[in-house]
């Protein structure tokens, strides 16, 4: 037996006259007549459910059929196979499948979650470590080679972070054998250091400083800076060096209530000056090709960094030959030097200028100032000048100053104005690639 939809029974062809009798009282003259008996559902004309008018009847395969000469329901056409809503169903959940694996693709990107980001995998610069832990690059250079092979042991770099060029920020912890020191350092290469044409060839080196407590991150490591991105664009344009850059930890902890370490040796403090002027040439030189003289070894920093670099180079000129000194310090300042004045006496690069100028003899030091002219601090430019108009361009040190107009006291106002004068001015005298 066959039912509609709704559950009525399917009524058999009748002939005419014959057809289902309505119940007492919706006969013609009953008591209800030509009016909705109470408690039923509505009626057609021949008892079945009233037609809705043609144009709100549902489309072809979806409207009931009917008994041609009664109107009785008795069920459903099957529907056509709904190919075309299918595969749109499928082209919308596929996209929609893809879409949220795009979010959380990007989700543990953000996160650094493996594997959809490569940092802290491991990273080698050049040629990989051989099984005495030596970078085994490509030939040896002749003895009167101007390049320093790596002399090993290689570090354990991992990534810190890939650049657009395929380059990578890469760190490792250094444990400081002179200095007994323990930090990060991030080191960056150029992409000519992996390129064929300079594989015999050793690469100038830049240990960049930072500001403030310079713990635990060295900010210069960062992509935001634009530093690395920076050096790469000036050597295509022919203004600087391909540097390999080094970004180490400028102090052992927190720069708490005014208490840092001016990058020195501190008497009673960690040895932050042989950290940073022994320790971390010393781990590019094990790790890179690099320049054997004090030609292809250069610093910049800012501010507390910056005063750093200016003292590494007026300290050691037979070891560094340039720095770039963003808004420094002048003097040693911090208060732990109290009780310590002739360690104090020996890291003031204005005493250390004064002592390599009394000297007549010594190596050449280049040293390119910028200070900004909206600094916070009012004396940073007048103590540069005073600096320069006292010790500059006399006997060995050679000295420029940028003062860029409306700059502020950040990282954010040195980077691209190094490229302005202070880059040009350093690499003019430096050397690298050289093989």
């Amino acid at each position: 037996m066959s039912y509609s939809p709704d559950g009525q029974q399917f009524q058999p062809y009748r002939p005419q006259g014959q057809g289902p009798q309505p119940p007492y009282g919706d006969q013609y003259g009953g008591p209800y007549a030509g009016q909705q008996a109470p408690g039923r559902p509505p009626q057609g004309p021949y008892g079945g459910q009233p037609q809705a008018p043609y144009e709100q009847r549902q489309p072809y395969g979806q409207q009931p059929q009917y008994d041609q000469q009664y109107g009785d329901q008795y069920d459903y056409d099957p529907e056509p196979p709904p190919r075309k809503s299918r595969v749109r169903r499928w082209v919308i959940a596929g996209a929609s499948v893809l879409a949220l694996a795009g979010i959380a693709a990007l989700v543990m990107n953000h996160f650094e979650i493996p594997p959809f980001t490569d940092k802290g995998s491991d990273v080698s610069f050049g040629q990989p470590a051989g099984g005495d832990g030596k970078k085994k690059d490509a030939g040896q250079p002749a003895p009167n080679s101007k390049m320093l092979m790596p002399t090993g042991p290689a570090a354990e770099f991992k990534n810190s972070m890939t650049l657009a060029d395929g380059t990578h920020v890469a760190v490792t912890t250094l444990d400081g054998k002179k200095s007994g020191f323990k930090g990060k350092v991030w080191v960056w290469a150029p992409k000519e250091y992996n390129d064929p044409k300079f594989a015999k060839s050793g690469f100038p080196v830049m240990i960049a400083l930072p500001g403030g407590a310079g713990y635990p991150n060295n900010y210069w490591m960062g992509t935001d800076l634009g530093l690395q991105t920076s050096i790469s664009k000036w050597y295509s344009e022919g203004k600087s060096k391909p540097f390999i850059l080094a970004m180490p930890v400028l102090n052992p902890g927190p720069d708490d209530k005014g208490i840092y370490w001016d990058g020195s040796d501190i008497p009673d403090q960690p040895k932050m000056g042989t950290w940073l002027t022994e320790d971390v040439p010393d781990l590019v030189k094990a790790n890179f090709r690099t320049v054997k003289s004090r030609d292809g070894w250069a610093y910049m920093g800012s501010s507390t960094g910056g005063f750093a670099s200016l003292k590494a180079v007026l300290k050691y000129p037979e070891k560094f030959k340039a720095a770039i000194c963003s808004g420094p310090d002048i003097v040693p300042d911090s208060s732990l030097w109290k009780g310590h004045d002739k360690e104090k006496a020996e890291n003031n690069p204005e005493l250390l200028a004064k002592a390599m100028i009394d000297k007549k003899t010594g190596p050449d030091v280049y040293i390119a100032f910028q200070v900004g002219d909206n600094e916070n601090n009012k004396k940073t430019l007048p103590d540069v000048q005073k600096f320069i108009a006292t010790y500059g361009n006399k006997g060995p040190i050679h000295t420029e100053l940028r003062v860029i107009p409306g700059g502020q006291h950040n990282a954010k106002t040195y980077v691209p104005n190094m490229g302005l004068g202070p880059i040009q001015f350093i690499s003019k005298v430096m050397e690298g690639p050289v093989e």
